[in-house]
């Protein structure tokens, strides 16, 4: 018997399990391990054997002879930062979160910002820790998703770099959000529409931008000043105040995240502008701050809670080794109107 350390007492083992229920132990270690491959009357008995010896299984040992961890990765290629600064990642990793309830599995956060930090993780992700890897934040041609994928590890990405098209990915429809946002804008009365985008080494970034472009176009607009963020609040700001050096007449701000109409909304009011009344904002996210700013925010919703336990769901179906009928999923944003415009 194995003795447990914290105590002295004798753990119960599969063999003593075994032969308490009067089955032979490749019987008992099939029961417990979930299999159908028994009789209902075996099963019924183990199980009583378990529950009269008190016997718990060693996961560890499980783990190695299904060769599984019951772990799964949340990689974010961000700084940190980022990822407890921006709303972004809570509301994501709470979906991420509730979809892992009640499947046994962990979840283990990994932030990875520079190529040296990412080759080490790599180096921990493709040793056996994990199950499976979820991604997030990826940008331009970053070889990570590639290599786990060549390495049998199976991946979800939410939301792609520009230079990967992922098998397994969910998203929100992007160039759709934008332009609901900059239709609404256009629909106010305003005409010298600026717009802050996201990286565009981003699918997301890239996608917002076009989406502004096509409304302006639309409506036969002339493109407002375009100035670049990395969406947070910080490059908001230096990226409005360049705004208002090229346009200072502009009359409303379409930002690629809320966390850079925040920025924007700073900035603004520090210039003398009203919001709503000089100057409309409309950020992208929905995130929950977006309801506490002054003014409330309007802002492009996307549903990254169902999002996060779209792709979990995902994961896990590649883990099990199960078909994933929708290997691709985009979700369908909502314009969100708050006081800001």
């Amino acid at each position: 018997m194995q003795r447990d350390a914290g105590t002295g007492n004798r753990r119960p083992t599969l063999e003593a399990v075994a032969a308490h229920a009067g089955v032979g132990r490749g019987t008992a270690s099939r029961v417990i391990n979930g299999s159908d491959k028994v009789s209902g009357k075996a099963r019924e008995a183990v199980l009583r054997a378990v529950a009269e010896l008190g016997y718990v299984p060693n996961n560890l040992a499980r783990g190695l002879v299904r060769r599984r961890t019951d772990t799964v990765a949340l990689v974010m290629a961000v700084s940190e930062d980022a990822v407890w600064d921006e709303p972004y990642f809570s509301v994501l990793v709470r979906g991420i979160k509730r979809g892992l309830a009640g499947t046994g599995l962990q979840l283990l956060l990994a932030i990875a910002q520079s190529q040296p930090e990412e080759e080490q993780l790599l180096r921990y992700l493709t040793a056996q820790h994990v199950d499976g890897v979820l991604l997030t934040s990826l940008r331009g041609d970053d070889p990570l998703p590639r290599r786990l994928e060549a390495s049998g590890i199976p991946t979800v990405v939410i939301g792609a770099p520009t230079g990967y098209d992922p098998v397994h990915c969910v998203d929100v429809d992007n160039r759709d959000g934008a332009r609901r946002a900059v239709r609404h804008l256009i629909g106010q009365g305003r005409r010298r529409i600026a717009t802050v985008t996201g990286p565009q080494d981003t699918r997301a970034g890239v996608q917002r931008l076009q989406g502004f472009q096509d409304a302006l176009a639309e409506a036969g607009l002339t493109p407002g000043p375009v100035a670049h963020g990395d969406f947070s609040a910080d490059s908001g700001v230096l990226a409005t105040a360049d705004l208002l050096q090229l346009d200072p007449e502009l009359d409303a701000v379409f930002a690629a995240s809320d966390s850079m109409a925040i920025g924007a909304i700073r900035v603004l009011k520090e210039h003398g502008r009203r919001i709503p009344e000089d100057v409309a904002v409309i950020g992208f996210d929905d995130s929950p701050i977006a309801g506490h700013t002054d003014p409330p925010l309007t802002s492009v919703h996307q549903p990254l809670e169902r999002m996060g336990r779209e792709m979990t769901r995902m994961l896990i179906a590649r883990i099990n080794g199960e078909p994933v009928a929708r290997p691709v999923v985009v979700f369908e944003p909502q314009l969100v109107v708050r006081d800001s415009a």
